[in-house]
């Protein structure tokens, strides 16, 4: 059995679908579909949501009819016309009750998050009916899947953490027998619900995580994530064009580079694979015959320190110094203890003796985080900086790899420098106008 993933611009319009279609008919070994919405249709269901929350009940609802043509349109690609009347009804109800629900909502001025939810995951819910009878219109036996049905999670609206134990139960209960049956089940990702049966999401990123979760559950032998890039890169392509194919990497290589920036891959996604050892590989929708990049428990030695490049911009370095506290009992798990009970994630962290220096992405609380801070300590922070982060399982059997990437980086100016205590990355926080530069010098350093 294998988990096939496609990602939104997999799934973007009628031509991505048809790709879809080929690949899944070309997979001998038992595929269970997992998709996610149409590309672009979780910002515009979430831009819905904002109009409502904002009490414009008629922006929210052109919105909606707009979305709502967009996936009629893509569903003609389903060449029986039974199967298609029957999936522009689903559409038609799926519309219908959203426009109600952002109406009520904008005369509430209430988008609270159980109510994100319920619209986002009506992006997902569409696209999945749709793969389903394209899949079905081609011959191929397909069965669609309520995922509020089989993905079980806490109620931690917008970033609900699957409960795998129940999850496991429903989905050997519900899909395993599809799968026995010679049937190609079709899931919509990051969709889910509680137990008691309220709509949930996993977050933003969230279908590459309900395909590994699915994959882990049923004891799949690959999980296959169809993206529109040839699989992991050296770089980021937007920043550098000559960016190349990392054809293999272990999981600690990959999670270091999906948390570090590395679009192609949601960090969360290689936990469930690493539980039950299960490969991951990456693949092209656009360009099926690629051969992608394997992710396994380990990897055979190329006899180069580093292996890839992320990175990752906006982001804010807070700096938090004490004389009077920083060597205390207690001082580091009350510093940080701020942070979590507004939950917001730390990035990288370096020490001195009287001082904290942290990195963040999400500022959204960091001005409540500062006020509660500064009551024991100095606080600063400095904006509009950037991540470097240099993954390689070669680094730490590599005495020289620091000085030569730092002489590589040349005259930047450095704000933090971090090695994690794998001795897999280096990590360098630097301006964010020196990102490209300082990205083409290693890359040029390392890789051409």
């Amino acid at each position: 059995m294998v988990v096939l993933k496609f990602g939104g611009t997999s799934v973007a319009d009628r031509a991505a679908i048809s790709r879809l279609v080929d690949i899944v008919s070309g997979t001998s070994d038992r595929p269970v579909v997992v998709v996610s919405a149409l590309g672009g249709a979780t910002d515009r269901l979430l831009g819905l949501a904002a109009q409502a929350g904002a009490g414009d009940a008629d922006g929210a609802r052109e919105s909606v009819r707009h979305l709502h043509e967009r996936h009629i349109d893509v569903a003609g690609v389903i060449s029986d016309p039974a199967m298609r009347l029957d999936v522009e009804r689903f559409l038609s109800r799926q519309f219908d009750e959203l426009a109600r629900v952002v109406g009520a909502l904008s005369v509430l001025q209430d988008t609270s998050p159980r109510w994100l939810d319920t619209i986002a995951a009506v992006g997902e819910l569409c696209s999945s009916h749709i793969v389903t009878a394209v899949l079905s219109s081609h011959g191929v036996p397909a069965t669609w899947v309520d995922a509020r049905q089989v993905m079980v999670t806490s109620d931690a609206y917008t970033a609900a953490a699957p409960l795998m134990d129940d999850t496991e139960a429903r989905l050997t209960a519900d899909v395993a027998p599809i799968v026995g049956a010679g049937k190609v089940p079709v899931i919509g990702g990051f969709v889910g619900a509680t137990a008691a049966g309220i709509t949930t999401t996993l977050g933003r990123g969230g279908s590459d995580y309900s395909a590994a979760i699915v994959g882990a559950c049923l004891n799949a032998t690959e999980i296959q994530i169809w993206t529109d890039v040839d699989g992991m890169l050296t770089a980021d392509p937007r920043i550098i064009t000559s960016a190349q194919l990392v054809p293999a990497l272990s999981f600690t290589e990959a999670s270091e580079l999906a948390y570090f920036g590395a679009k192609v891959l949601h960090p969360s996604t290689i936990l469930p694979a690493v539980a039950k050892n299960i490969p991951v590989r990456i693949l092209n929708s656009h360009n099926a015959k690629a051969t992608g990049t394997l992710i396994t428990a380990s990897r055979a030695t190329t006899g180069q320190p580093l292996t890839a490049v992320a990175s990752k911009r906006n982001v804010t370095v807070v700096d938090i110094a004490s004389t009077r506290m920083l060597m205390a009992h207690g001082f580091l798990h009350r510093l940080f203890g701020v942070f979590e009970k507004h939950s917001t994630s730390v990035d990288v962290v370096t020490t001195s003796e009287v001082s904290v220096s942290l990195t963040v992405d999400d500022v959204r609380r960091l001005p409540a985080i500062v006020q509660e801070l500064s009551e024991f300590a100095d606080v600063t922070r400095e904006d509009q900086l950037a991540v470097v982060c240099a993954v390689g399982e070669g680094i730490a059997g590599d005495a020289t790899f620091v000085s030569r990437l730092l002489r590589a980086m040349g005259p930047v100016p450095i704000r933090m420098l971090s090695q994690a205590a794998g001795r897999r990355n280096i990590t360098v926080v630097l301006p964010d106008k020196e990102l490209p530069a300082a990205l083409a010098r290693i890359h040029e350093a390392f890789f051409l």
